[in-house]
Formats: structure tokens, C-alpha cells, sequence
């Protein structure tokens, strides 16, 4: 299938690693030129340099509304944006009653905010041209929040009611916004959580792992393992295609049936 996606700019966010990597490489292949981001420029630019085809890169700390600004102004200077996709944010685990100010304020300045500014500064140049797309990641924790995790749960569940919002604004245009409720999937960030954890548990990461879809929050995973981060950059890629012009204001799940709800 021609996703059409040729000549297409597209800025991915969070994209040296992970998801958002496994997205720009997966947007790039299809023929668009791709901007990808990352905090660190020495990452920025070796992401770049090992994704083949049309790819720039900007550092910018999106945590920050300055970093927002410094993306989205870097961005346009090529030319509109077709595609944004809101990848960016991180994840910790911690039990409420520990979880302080400073944690639920830095879940939800990454996780939230940088897609809020650059949702902001992007999507009124696609409403004007009367097409484009926007995609937010959120998480099978929009719906299905973990209580060792609450911080978190409530940003990916912020930014389902945020693209639904925006997509109020799309009638009459080919622009569309949609979240993407994503598996848990293995990535750097994961391995690293893996390895931090069995070795204060003295055991394996392969056995954590094994114990979190035995018999952790994964017991519901239909799919009974992590997805790897190229199935979630296909469905993405997908959206983000005028295949799935039909599909609007809506949250897909690609959570690997992690959430036992008909709708």
C-alpha cells in the first residue's frame, strides 16, 4: 500500500530512540522528510546521521517552553509541517503517596505541554492549507491506569482529551488528530528500567520480564510480550497516510489487547 507520504515534512519528537525513532525511520522510509529531536545534540545529530534519506535534527529540550519555541521555529523554516507527531515524554514508577509536586510537574510539562506548544505553533498553518495530520502517542494507561504509576497514567489520558479537542477544529479540512493508545513496548528506556530493577529484586531482567506478563500489569496483554517499537511506528505511519483520512478525533488502540473494554 502507496501511503502517499512522498515529499511529505513530517517532525517527530523524542525521536533519537525508542517509538519516536522507530517512527522517523518508518515516516522517512515512505518518502517524507522527517525531522527528528532529542535533547542531546550529539544524539540528535547521530540519529541523523544513521537514518538513510531526507533527515534533520534539532536539539531542543521540550520540557521547556523555550525548547518548544527553538523546535517548532526550527521546523517551519524548511517549510510548512504536514505531519507532527507528539512522541515525546518519559516514564517513571513510583507509588502515589511518594510521588511529589516536582514529579507530577515534570510528568506534565514533557509529557503534556510539548505537545500542547507544539500542537499550538504547528496546527493552525495545517488548518489554513486544509490538510495535514497530527498524532499524539499516548499509552494503554489512557485507559487503563497503573496506581504505581499515576503521574504518568494521567498525562497519556491528558493528551487523549487534548487531540480530541483539536480535532473539533478540523470540519471541513483534511486535517486529523488522533492518539494512539500504544502496547508496552520494549525500548532503551525499558531495558534500562528492567536491568535498575532486577538488580535490586537479584534476578534477571528476562525473569522480570517474564513475571510482569505472568503475573504483573501484563497478565491482560493478549499479544504476551512487549511490541517492538516498529509495530507501533507502522500503525503510526498509517494515521499519518490520506489512507486514514477517515479516521479522526479518535484514540486506536495498539496496546496488544493490554485493555479488556469492547470500546
Amino acid at each position: 500500500m502507496d501511503l502517499e507520504l512522498k515529499g511529505k515534512r513530517a517532525l517527530v519528537t523524542g525521536s533519537t530512540l525508542g517509538i519516536g525513532r522507530a517512527i522517523a525511520e518508518t515516516l522517512e522510509a515512505e518518502g517524507a522528510q522527517v525531522i527528528i529531536n532529542g535533547r542531546d545534540e550529539d544524539r540528535v545529530a547521530k540519529a541523523a546521521g544513521e537514518i538513510a534519506g531526507d533527515v534533520s535534527g534539532c536539539a531542543a529540550d521540550l520540557s521547556t517552553a523555550a525548547g518548544a519555541q527553538t523546535l517548532a521555529e526550527f521546523a517551519v523554516a524548511g517549510g510548512p509541517i504536514d505531519i507532527l507527531v507528539n512522541n515525546a515524554g518519559m516514564f517513571t514508577v513510583k507509588e502515589f503517596f511518594d510521588t511529589e509536586d516536582d514529579d507530577w510537574q515534570a510528568m506534565f510539562e514533557l509529557n503534556v505541554m510539548s505537545a500542547v506548544r507544539l500542537s499550538r505553533a504547528l496546527m493552525p498553518a495545517m488548518l489554513d492549507s486544509g490538510s495535514g495530520r497530527v498524532v499524539f502517542i499516548g499509552s494503554d494507561q489512557s485507559s487503563k491506569p497503573n496506581p504505581s504509576m499515576a503521574h504518568y497514567a494521567m498525562t497519556k489520558t491528558a493528551l487523549v482529551s487534548i487531540a480530541r479537542s483539536l480535532a473539533e477544529r478540523t470540519r471541513g479540512t483534511d486535517v486529523t488528530v488522533n492518539t494512539v493508545q500504544v502496547a508496552p513496548t520494549w525500548t532503551d528506556g525499558v531495558d534500562a528500567f528492567m536491568h535498575q530493577m532486577a538488580e535490586i529484586e537479584d534476578t534477571t531482567p528476562e525473569e522480570m520480564s517474564k513475571a510482569y506478563f505472568a503475573e504483573g500489569e501484563g497478565q491482560t496483554s493478549l499479544l504476551e510480550r512487549w511490541a517492538r517499537p516498529e509495530e507501533i511506528a507502522a500503525f503510526v505511519a498509517f494515521l499519518c497516510s490520506s489512507q486514514a483520512s477517515a479516521i479522526n478525533g479518535s484514540a486506536p488502540r495498539a496496546d496488544g489487547g493490554m485493555v479488556r473494554a469492547l470500546f
